[in-house]
């Protein structure tokens, strides 16, 4: 017998078992099923070469025996850290993650939780900033409510918005910190890399370093406020801009734009640290690597995956859980 013709019945026949048993024994059911009837169910699989219906069990199961998680660019050190947090944390777990790219795109997201249903994965992590003026909130909300219903789990990396499981990063106070950091150690000209406010992520950190610049006497003119793509591209499109400006010092919203930024500043003629101070927001593997190291705001990216499986995992009520973030001073902010 051809293995790809091999049934849950013909497992059961050949282990001497009902077709409930084998079916208990082999999808992960909770009802119990004796030692010795479960090892000859697995052993007579194994001899017949039985691949079990992945569909069929997660029917049988309520879910299936993977995660999702849907991130805005896997290509982005940030949600590839992540990734790998959630990786570990379902390996642990004995589950497989599957990840779907949104691009940014409220409606994308929309659309992958919508197809995810389909798929009853045991949870659902979503990792992404939240977008200002969004008609899609009501309807994500209402999918991943219908999808808890049915049993599965949910987890956000992102701005507390909707009433699920939520982490929450400190970018306003990370940002806020980093511009009392530089103020005091003698920077008196800044400017801001970032992306448009109606990304949460970055009006936040935008709001918080203006703040905090603010608080030291210091105003920033709008033409110091550059507004380009959230990528290492758009801080390289910046980096023109800067140059003609000359500010002593630019926060960078996060660190590849950062690390964009300080690219084009070489390619514009200028020494990135010694000309011009830079900084981000994040602390990605990257941000060593550079020359000069980069000062950033810490974001504990890779525990930030790993909790928030365990937390959804955990089937605990909804609760926001505030990440901290820590300010990392390194050579491309010189000045003291």
């Amino acid at each position: 017998m051809e293995p790809e013709h091999i049934t849950l019945r013909d497992v059961a026949r050949e282990a001497g078992v009902s077709y409930a048993t084998a079916s208990r024994a082999l999808n992960g059911s909770d009802r119990t099923v004796r030692k010795e009837n479960a090892d000859r169910v697995r052993a007579a699989a194994d001899r017949l070469g039985y691949t079990p219906d992945l569909s069929a069990q997660a029917i049988a199961r309520g879910s299936s025996s993977t995660v999702a998680l849907v991130v805005n660019d896997i290509d982005d050190p940030y949600f590839s850290s992540i990734a790998a947090g959630v990786t570990e944390a379902a390996q642990e777990a004995v589950l497989i993650v599957t990840m779907a790219i949104a691009d940014r795109s409220p409606g994308l997201e929309l659309q992958i939780v919508r197809t995810l249903r389909g798929h009853r994965p045991r949870a659902v992590i979503i990792a992404g900033t939240r977008t200002t003026g969004s008609d899609t909130h009501t309807a994500l909300t209402g999918e991943l409510s219908a999808y808890q219903e049915s049993g599965g789990r949910v987890a956000l990396i992102s701005q507390p918005d909707l009433p699920f499981t939520t982490l929450s990063i400190d970018n306003y106070g990370g940002a806020r910190h980093l511009a009392t950091a530089l103020t005091g150690a003698g920077y008196r000209r800044f400017a801001i890399v970032h992306a448009g406010d109606d990304i949460r992520t970055s009006a936040d950190r935008r709001q918080g370093f203006t703040d905090g610049l603010h608080a030291a006497g210091l105003a920033l003119d709008t033409a110091d406020q550059i507004v380009t793509d959230f990528t290492r591209a758009g801080g390289y499109q910046a980096a023109a801009t800067i140059a003609s400006r000359r500010p002593e010092a630019v926060f960078a919203v996060n660190d590849v734009m950062a690390i964009g930024l300080m690219s084009g500043l070489r390619d514009a003629g200028l020494t990135p640290g010694a000309d011009i101070a830079v900084a981000g927001f994040d602390d990605i593997a990257a941000a060593v690597d550079v020359l000069p190291p980069l000062t950033t705001v810490r974001v504990p990216l890779h525990d930030l995956g790993r909790q928030a499986l365990e937390l959804a995992l955990s089937g605990s009520a909804p609760t926001r859980v505030d990440i901290p973030v820590e300010l990392v001073l390194r050579e491309s902010t010189p000045k003291t």
